[in-house]
């Protein structure tokens, strides 16, 4: 990002986002009965309200929250709060305290599809061809019938027919979830939306709906979930504002698992390099999430945590951590993705699998935060071999040089820099090391599996 000046006050930029899973997190039953009182399940977050501080988030992405039969991503009321987790209430509670506690929220919105219990299917499923709302969906068809059984067919997320495609051509359908956008942003206060499957979503949806927010003078941060292709489709100025980076999700693990730097080396350079296709967008950046195994599991070397870490935290793009990885809780991704998304008892954890990795992540979170460079600032490679990967990232006169090493040894790096001879940098993990330009050159020794983050003194 070379405008520093563009970036600085759009706050995502400046944000360390922590992902949580609320069904999951609080323990909430696996399917709803329709009929229980609400349980106040979500009064649990306001107990994780200082840990997020502690570990330097100040964002927090909050996944489905709605009415739904199951998991989340099959809603069945888009303005009343999961029957499991509380009320409209307490979730309002609940992002105040979060927002006086300095941390945005964002929500999941998922407005692809619905589950077989929104309210508009049901009255399909009763009337049948006099439905006033057979047009919402996608693909009715009543001469086939769904897997289910129904006189009638219909489009699905991905096949599944528990997830009914919504018609999002329809006006009516647009009308109904952009009332809810605005009765979202209304009673709870949030700053952003993220969109869920925003990849298989019409894209005249996404430009409506970014145009509604600007219309209803909604400061709504939109962000889409996108797995493959070219992220400026759905980020740009007529849609969304940023999408999450997958291709870096994959290259962070895999090129430790391969002892292969040269694999995000090749996705930094080819995203944010000086012809990079995405300088001027903040890319969301993860190592997890609750759809993918964590990544504890993932790696197969578990010291790896600290240089993925390092790199997710310095690289360009707003950084996500997921709960309960800031701790290395493992999670194998199966047919049942529930063990990803576990119950956890409020900070601090009893035992966790990696208990240095959580002081770890805070080091590398304040050193973030204390650095413009490392929030906006351009990327340039100075380095990559197998285990060791170095970059420049300049914003205005401040520059941070970052030199990641991933073997188990300490790795001795000399660096071509632009930097004045005599020239004294410090360490920002390593407050008492120095090193010192020399020649347009720097030599430094990474520790293992462990990282240098140098500015100038």
């Amino acid at each position: 990002m070379t405008d520093c000046a563009t970036t600085h006050c759009h706050w995502p930029s400046d944000a360390i986002f922590y992902h949580i899973y609320p069904l999951g997190l609080c323990g909430a039953p696996h399917t709803n009965d329709g009929a229980s009182p609400p349980a106040p399940r979500l009064a649990q977050l306001h107990g994780w309200i200082p840990h997020l501080q502690a570990l330097g988030v100040s964002a927090l992405y909050l996944g489905p929250l709605f009415e739904s039969l199951t998991h989340g991503y099959d809603t069945s009321d888009y303005f009343t709060v999961d029957r499991r987790l509380g009320t409209n209430a307490e979730l309002a509670g609940l992002v105040a305290a979060l927002r006086a506690a300095g941390i945005r929220v964002v929500l999941d919105a998922v407005f692809h599809h619905v589950g077989r219990g929104f309210w508009a299917f049901r009255d399909l499923l009763e009337h049948g061809e006099r439905s006033a709302y057979r047009d919402w969906f996608a693909g009715v068809d009543f001469g086939r019938r769904s897997p289910y059984g129904d006189p009638f067919a219909y489009d699905g997320w991905n096949g599944h027919a528990s997830l009914v495609k919504l018609n999002l051509a329809n006006p009516a359908v647009r009308d109904h979830l952009f009332a809810a956008v605005e009765h979202w942003a209304a009673a709870f206060g949030i700053d952003g939306l993220r969109l869920d499957a925003a990849d298989v979503i019409d894209r005249s949806f996404l430009r409506d709906l970014s145009a509604f927010r600007r219309q209803r003078g909604l400061d709504l941060w939109l962000l889409g979930e996108v797995i493959h292709g070219d992220y400026r489709q759905w980020a740009n100025p007529d849609t969304l504002d940023a999408v999450t980076n997958y291709e870096c999700y994959k290259g962070l693990y895999s090129s430790h698992n391969d002892r292969n730097y040269f694999e995000i080396a090749h996705a930094l350079n080819r995203q944010f390099g000086p012809n990079g296709l995405y300088r001027e967008l903040p890319l969301y950046a993860f190592a997890d999430n609750h759809d993918v195994s964590r990544v504890a599991t993932a790696l197969h070397n578990p010291r790896h945590l600290y240089p993925l870490y390092a790199l997710l935290l310095s690289m360009p793009g707003v950084p996500s951590i997921y709960y309960g990885s800031e701790w290395g809780l493992g999670g194998q991704k199966t047919d049942d993705d529930w063990h990803l998304r576990p119950a956890l008892p409020q900070p601090p954890l009893a035992t966790t699998p990696h208990p240095d990795l959580l002081s770890a992540l805070q080091r590398l979170t304040q050193v973030r935060r204390d650095s413009p460079a490392l929030r906006h600032g351009d990327y340039r490679q100075l380095h990559v071999a197998h285990e060791q990967i170095a970059f420049a990232r300049r914003c205005g006169d401040e520059q941070a040089i970052v030199a990641v090493n991933a073997a188990a040894e300490p790795a001795r790096l000399e660096l071509r820099i632009d930097l004045p001879d005599g020239q004294v940098l410090v360490d920002a993990l390593a407050p008492h090391e120095r090193v010192q330009a020399r020649n347009s050159r720097l030599e430094l020794v990474v520790p293992p599996c462990w990282a240098a983050i140098l500015s100038c003194a």
